[in-house]
C-alpha cells in the first residue's frame, strides 16, 4: 500500500502529465488515501479533467474537491448565452428530439429530461461541460426504460469479467427494480469506475448504487 506522501507525489505527477490541466494552480493533500484537490482554475472542463486524472492513480480511495472555477474576464458569458449554446450543441448530438431540457443559473448548467441509455446522458454532459462560461454542470437526466431482461445480472457479471479483470470475482451484482447495486472490494478508483461503467451499459438502468470498497 502506498504511503500518503507517495500517493501525493503520484497524483501531482499525473496532474502534470495531463495536458488539459494547469497543475501549478492545483493543490494536492492526502490523508489515509483520501485525496483533496484545491485551488482556482479557469474552466469547469479543467476541473473535470483534474478529477479524472486523480482517479487514474492507483491507491486513491476517494477524492474531495475544493477547486473554484474563476473564469477569465473574456470567458464570462450571460446565462442566456450559455443556455442558447447548450441547446444548440445538444441538437447536433445523437439524442431523442427534445428529450433534454437546459437550465442555467449563474453559469451553472442543469440538464434534465429522460433518455434510453446511460451513454446518452454521458455525451450530453460531455458536450455541455466544454462550453465557454460554464462554471459547473448538474446532470439530472433520467433513464426512461425499465429493466426487463432476466439475464441482466449474468450479462453485467460477464462484462465485469471482461473489464475489471481479477476484481470481477470479488464484485457482486444485485438488481432492485431499475437499480443495480454493486458490492465487494476493488484495488483502485479506476477499477471501481470500470465496474460502474459495466453496470451503466445495461439498457434501462436508472441508478447504479456503488457499495464497492477500495482496499
Amino acid at each position: 500500500m502506498k504511503s500518503d506522501l507517495k500517493l501525493q507525489q503520484d497524483v501531482m505527477a499525473e496532474l502534470n502529465w495531463e495536458p488539459s490541466v494547469n497543475a501549478a494552480e492545483i493543490g494536492v493533500e492526502v490523508k489515509d488515501g483520501i485525496v483533496t484537490l484545491s485551488g482556482h482554475i479557469d474552466s469547469y472542463a479543467e476541473k473535470w479533467h483534474a478529477e479524472k486524472a486523480t482517479e487514474r492513480v492507483t491507491g486513491v480511495k476517494a477524492i474531495t474537491v475544493d477547486i473554484e472555477v474563476k473564469l477569465p474576464s473574456d470567458n464570462i458569458r450571460t446565462d442566456v448565452d450559455i443556455a442558447r449554446s447548450a441547446e444548440n450543441v445538444l441538437q447536433w448530438l445523437v439524442l431523442p428530439k427534445n428529450a433534454i431540457k437546459v437550465r442555467v443559473e449563474k453559469g451553472w448548467v442543469t440538464l434534465s429530461g429522460a433518455v434510453d441509455w446511460q451513454f446518452q446522458r454521458h455525451i450530453a454532459y460531455g458536450a455541455v461541460r466544454y462550453l465557454m462560461g460554464v462554471r459547473g454542470v448538474s446532470n439530472q437526466i433520467a433513464i426512461n426504460r425499465k429493466l426487463s431482461s432476466k439475464t441482466v445480472q449474468s450479462d453485467i457479471e460477464s462484462a465485469l469479467m471482461r473489464t475489471a479483470k481479477s476484481d470481477a470475482e470479488k464484485i457482486t451484482v444485485e438488481i432492485n427494480g431499475n437499480d443495480i447495486i454493486l458490492r465487494g472490494n476493488v484495488h483502485s478508483v479506476s477499477e471501481r469506475e470500470l465496474a460502474k461503467h459495466a453496470a451503466w451499459a445495461t439498457q434501462g438502468v436508472h441508478h447504479v448504487v456503488d457499495h464497492l470498497k477500495v482496499i
